[in-house]
């Protein structure tokens, strides 16, 4: 055990070799018992070989990690009984039912005779499950399908809840409902480690995101510090007539930290709101050129996303 206790999980200097390439670099952070972390980058990034590492399912090249206070080498059996593990393909049978599914994972699990069913029962009706009980799992929609790996993952009342690319190729409808039960498992004091590359997920889901590029991280904090770390946390969108592209008359202004246009619309982004929309409107005057749209937002997530794994190249 380590002293760590305060921490759901741990890792130090974390990392993972294939052969002679390096695709987890030294890596390090905390998760605090309760909170949703993601861990967002693009693919290959390193997303997935982490969680591997944390659940056991790969073995770790150097470093150390700690799940609960288990060290994940020594104590895999420990972490394993606290764990529930959902990853970006499914390991459900397809000819079983449902209840089938959740009765046999209860059972690999180790969950007591007397309480498989209870537990089973319970499962299918937070997830929305309980009329599909007895269809196949290869019946179900894609979205139906994740639901219940998840509920797979939770059947033994895991401590915390790895999800690996939750809602890789759902739907509009599907993700948003795996948010919501992602939501109001979290409420009931479920840790969840969530890995994506949807940037709109991370930072609408989770506390505290790191950014991973190339296997390292280059970024972590809150949603809010993530859009502090770049430069500019403001952004002006600008339409101007007659339409023109060109970034310079922008670019070169003392308080822009970056521009591009999208279709017609100039997107600005800025370290000082006040002084950049003197210096806007000063240079469109002296173009003689007319607003015909002008407005102020906050960074994105994808702004941010973009600018900070550039940042890494």
């Amino acid at each position: 055990m380590s002293p760590n206790m305060d921490y759901a999980i741990v890792v130090e200097n974390l990392s993972k070799y294939y052969g002679s390439l390096l695709a987890v670099d030294h890596i390090n952070f905390t998760v605090r018992k309760g909170e949703i972390y993601g861990f967002l980058g693009p693919n290959g990034a390193g997303k997935t070989t982490t969680i591997r590492m944390l659940c056991g399912l790969a073995k770790i090249s150097g470093g150390n990690a700690y799940i609960h206070g288990y060290d994940i080498v020594r104590d895999i059996v420990n972490v394993k009984q606290i764990i529930g593990v959902v990853q970006d393909i499914s390991n459900l049978y397809m000819e079983l039912s449902c209840f089938d599914n959740l009765m046999f994972c209860a059972e690999m699990y180790g969950v007591p005779r007397s309480q498989r069913r209870e537990r089973v029962e319970n499962l299918l009706k937070f997830f929305g499950l309980k009329e599909k009980k007895n269809a196949k799992f290869k019946e179900l929609s894609k979205g139906l399908k994740r639901r219940l790996t998840i509920a797979a993952a939770l059947v033994h009342n895991p401590k915390i809840l790895f999800l690996d690319e939750p809602t890789i190729g759902l739907d509009v409808k599907s993700k948003r409902q795996i948010w919501r039960l992602i939501y109001e498992l979290n409420k009931k004091g479920l840790t969840i480690f969530l890995t994506t590359h949807n940037i709109y997920e991370a930072f609408r889901l989770c506390d505290r995101i790191a950014v991973i590029n190339k296997g390292k991280i280059i970024a972590e904090g809150t949603p809010s510090d993530l859009r502090k770390m770049v430069s500019g946390d403001k952004i002006i969108e600008l339409q101007v007539s007659p339409i023109t592209k060109d970034l310079k008359m922008f670019s070169n202004l003392h308080s822009v930290i970056d521009v591009h246009i999208e279709r017609d619309t100039f997107y600005i982004m800025v370290n000082d709101v006040i002084t950049a929309l003197e210096e806007i409107l000063r240079t469109v005057k002296q173009r003689n050129l007319e607003i015909v749209t002008l407005s102020l937002r906050g960074a994105d997530a994808e702004d941010v996303f973009v600018k900070l794994v550039e940042e890494t190249r």
